[in-house]
């Protein structure tokens, strides 16, 4: 039988690949709930209609998170030996 030194615990390699799909299965669990409470605020918004300052919120950081982007992709590229 193969064992795996994980984090200083001995483990099969069984109990290695579902610990690991376990996290990789929460995290997509996080994100899918962080994106759910992001579509209620975004539906009440549209509701009550406060979209007029939604959308210009959401030019605003579109803009931002653009620069941020292009300034990232400038910068990623230097690297250091």
């Amino acid at each position: 039988m193969f064992h795996l030194y994980v984090f200083g615990v001995i483990e099969d390699r069984a109990t290695a690949t579902s610990n690991l799909f376990r996290k990789q299965v929460l995290h997509m669990l996080g994100w899918a709930i962080l994106f759910l409470i992001i579509a209620i605020v975004a539906g009440i918004f549209g509701f009550f209609g406060i979209v007029s300052a939604a959308v210009g919120i959401a030019k605003i950081l579109f803009v931002i998170f653009l620069i941020m982007f292009v300034v990232s992709l400038f910068v990623g590229r230097r690297r250091s030996y």
